[in-house]
């Protein structure tokens, strides 16, 4: 697009955009830290086991995992490996689709996120939740959720087409 016709941000749009990208790049990097020094857990790990623990039977199709986090399958894939050496998951063959495969949270992972849980979400309270008023966070609700609907339609980094194993 030539640069005669981009709408260029203005004053008031610059500045929400700067200070939205600013304050979610340092509220990651502030609970990554406080994460990985209190658990020895990473936000991958996390993040992995939070949709783990919260799915039927504690398992999920790798293609659907990879697809809640956003994740290409060679980096599902390539963290999976290094989850499973650690004992925190598990893979299984899935016995309806030869070519998928299911991951499963195993006791010592259930133990971890049970673990990481409490403290991560105190801390996601301190900076997030306790620093806005109840009106702000319906907002930042409201604001996330139209982001996201805006963004529905736009492809995924895992391939929902191809349920192979990750």
């Amino acid at each position: 697009m030539p640069t005669s016709q981009v709408r260029w941000l203005d004053e008031r749009e610059a500045r929400a955009w700067r200070s939205f990208v600013e304050a979610q790049h340092r509220l990651e990097a502030t609970l990554a830290r406080r994460l990985q020094s209190e658990s020895g857990m990473s936000m991958a790990d996390y993040g992995v086991l939070v949709n783990l623990s919260e799915a039927d039977d504690g398992r999920l199709r790798a293609y659907a995992l990879g697809d809640s986090l956003q994740w290409e399958k060679s980096r599902l894939s390539h963290h999976l490996s290094r989850m499973e050496k650690r004992g925190l998951v598990e893979r299984q063959e899935c016995p309806t689709d030869g070519r998928g495969a299911f991951v499963v949270i195993t006791g010592a992972g259930r133990t971890a996120i049970e673990a990481a849980a409490p403290a991560h979400v105190a801390h996601v309270r301190r900076y997030l939740v306790d620093v806005l008023t109840p009106q702000q966070l319906d907002a930042l609700g409201d604001i996330s959720e139209a982001i996201l609907h805006g963004l529905q339609h736009e492809p995924s980094p895992c391939d929902e087409a191809d349920p192979s194993p990750a």
